[in-house]
């Protein structure tokens, strides 16, 4: 059943691959492709849309396999959510991919917990929190978002939840993944790592030839975490924010600061207000820096789309990449970064 049937109901009863050149974080028009105008509509600004840019997919991190999946879908007129949600799963399904899904990190006590989001271009949004045993969350969430009067399902009862949907019951945990966690134990005394290499969450963002714009976040969450810890992933306006009319943001690194600055609905507001992805991208990065100097600790980054298929990207440290498929081309491409001294 449907999210509006269930509602309606119950209100009844009672109830191609090529590499892209660096990003060194220009500011707006030196960053972006002019494709469309921008116009004030209603108090809004709004931009013109060209369609015969879409569409297009962007991924966090150098998923080139699930960003190309994603665009096939996309080029064989899927919808942005489908595309997205079947451009993630290639990662939730990749054992030797130790932050996502199958074969992800455990926590502290040697469980593999996931956390995932979803956002379609009518606002409506699903999320998981701290899964076990079930493999493509994101697909999951999708099902809370259409199949359920909620937004978020947590623990036992999403993976209850997930079985009634027909999800299969799978061990999370790898041998190389238990292996690494009892070196780990012996030499960490259980305290969770904050570095910033311990990330590699998987967002994604497309629009589909109808020109709409939908998102999936996906992720095992920080290595060796505390049990029960949830970062930014799966929290909407944190780990992924849509809004059709405007455009995306999703982030990736550590999840304890995106939320403080809820990252990716800051980016649509941003862009909302006139400016590009790639300046919303290094606005929100600098709120974050700014702070305090932990962020030499630690590595965030965000990626970002507008309505006009604008693309903008922005990172604390360098390293970060983002995949983007427009016009049958998966490219990789590296993102601007904030820390200057890493540049010399």
């Amino acid at each position: 059943m449907k999210r509006r049937n269930f509602i309606k109901n119950a209100s009844l009863t009672g109830v191609g691959i090529t590499v892209g050149t660096a990003i060194m974080g220009c500011k707006d028009k030196n960053n972006t492709e002019e494709m469309g105008t921008t116009k004030e509509t209603k108090g809004e600004k709004s931009t013109s849309i060209d369609m015969a840019k879409y569409p297009i997919a962007i991924c966090t991190w150098g998923f080139v396999k699930a960003n190309a999946k994603a665009g096939e879908e996309l080029s064989k007129d899927k919808s942005a959510l489908d595309s997205v949600i079947s451009g993630v799963a290639i990662e939730e399904e990749n054992l030797k991919n130790t932050t996502v899904g199958k074969g992800g990190t455990p926590d502290r006590e040697g469980n593999v917990t996931l956390d995932a989001c979803v956002m379609n271009p009518e606002g409506d949004c699903g999320a998981v929190l701290c899964v076990e045993n079930i493999t493509n969350v994101a697909a999951l969430a999708k099902k809370v978002m259409e199949e359920t009067p909620h937004v978020m399902l947590a623990g036992q009862g999403a993976e209850d939840f997930a079985y009634s949907q027909g999800f299969k019951k799978e061990n999370l945990l790898t041998e190389s993944s238990k292996k690494a966690w009892e070196e780990w134990k012996k030499e960490s005394k259980y305290k969770p790592i904050i570095n910033i290499e311990n990330h590699d969450t998987i967002g994604m963002l497309a629009i589909d030839k109808k020109g709409d714009i939908a998102g999936a976040c996906t992720t095992s969450g920080l290595g060796y975490k505390m049990r029960g810890r949830v970062g930014d992933s799966p929290i909407i306006g944190s780990g992924l924010f849509i809004d059709n009319k405007i455009g995306g943001a999703v982030a990736t690194g550590m999840g304890e600061e995106v939320v403080k600055t809820v990252g990716s609905f800051l980016i649509v507001e941003l862009m909302r207000n006139g400016m590009s992805p790639q300046a919303a991208c290094e606005e929100a990065i600098s709120r974050i820096v700014t702070k305090s100097d932990r962020y030499k600790n630690f590595q965030i980054a965000y990626i970002a789309m507008n309505k006009a298929g604008e693309v903008g990207s922005y990172c604390i440290h360098k390293g970060f990449t983002y995949m983007k498929y427009q016009n049958e081309a998966n490219e990789n491409i590296a993102s601007g970064y904030y820390n200057k001294e890493e540049k010399s």
